[in-house]
């Protein structure tokens, strides 16, 4: 990548997902300026090779590409429109929203964007911290094709991009990604309070079945943390439950009924009540070894 044609980025959110993006971005050769509400958070990116500012106005300020990487809708909104980060950008900017957010507000953000003549994706992203270090994330995006063209550089260097739709249609798809990791590491949890109870070996059951129709990523990955109980997070089952609030509401505005999502929803509400928010979301596992007593496992 030459010099003349490297975008120049801003990446707003460097927590457990947003510090490894960012070092993808670097890896292939971008500029990137990063900021975070916690500054020690961004800091050991210079070492990196990234610059640091600041302040939220700070990053943005002759950047061609800002991206967040923010915990919910409030605190993109907070940046982005309370803090001046909307009026600090040059018109033609593109902001690329990675949160997991409700698409209502997506689709408002966007607007608010376009307003000021700045491009915007909603563009969440899957496959946790290790697909965030590996440079391997599926990365779901809404908002303009074209858009989605001329970042496909960047994209690359992250994950692979899929153009889902428009503006929202990003943070819809990653709702329905949500569903599906939150019932199947509900079924892989179950699964190994069975075994445990039948006097079965967890390991020896999660090798005996990998390759077959149950093998899935969550079993690869969240299924060896429950075996190691490993549960330091990757993904938060605190924020496991925000997305899950949010698919209920849409399902709500849709007339939808999904019983397997709201079971599962009413068990993460259940763990991160009694603790577990900040556990990994495989930590459910937890939760249910407390209803099963007989598991021998509690804690």
């Amino acid at each position: 990548m030459s010099k003349t044609d490297r975008k120049q980025i801003a990446f707003l959110g460097t927590g457990l997902m947003g510090a490894p993006m960012v070092r993808c971005l670097l890896k292939a050769g971008f500029p990137v300026t990063v900021w975070n509400r916690d500054p020690a958070k961004a800091a050991p990116l210079v070492s990196d090779g990234a610059s640091q500012a600041q302040s939220p106005v700070e990053v943005v300020t002759g950047a061609d590409v800002v991206f967040t990487m923010l915990t919910n809708g409030a605190a993109v909104a907070d940046v982005l429109f309370d803090k001046g980060v909307a009026d600090a950008m040059a018109k033609g900017t593109i902001v690329v929203d990675c949160s997991s957010i409700a698409p209502p507000i997506a689709r408002e953000n966007a607007a608010k964007l376009a307003d000021r003549g700045i491009r915007n994706l909603d563009a969440p992203v899957s496959g946790g911290t290790a697909g965030a270090s590996a440079g391997t994330l599926a990365i779901m995006a809404g908002g303009d094709a074209a858009d989605v063209e001329d970042l496909k550089d960047v994209f690359a260097a992250l994950g692979r991009v899929t153009h889902v739709g428009p503006s929202g249609a990003g943070q819809i798809c990653k709702l329905a990604n949500q569903q599906i990791v939150a019932v199947t590491i509900g079924a892989v949890a179950e699964a190994m309070v069975l075994v445990e109870a039948g006097g079965a070996s967890r390991a020896a059951f999660r090798d005996a079945i990998r390759g077959g129709f149950a093998e899935s990523r969550i079993l690869d990955l969240h299924g060896a943390r429950m075996v190691e109980r490993n549960f330091v997070p990757g993904g938060a089952s605190a924020n496991q439950l925000k997305d899950l609030d949010a698919v209920m509401a849409m399902a709500e505005d849709l007339s939808l009924t999904l019983p397997l999502t709201r079971e599962v929803r009413q068990e993460f509400r259940d763990f991160v009540d009694q603790g577990g928010a900040e556990k990994d979301h495989s930590g459910l596992l937890l939760h249910l070894e407390k209803l099963n007593p007989k598991t021998g496992k509690t804690s």
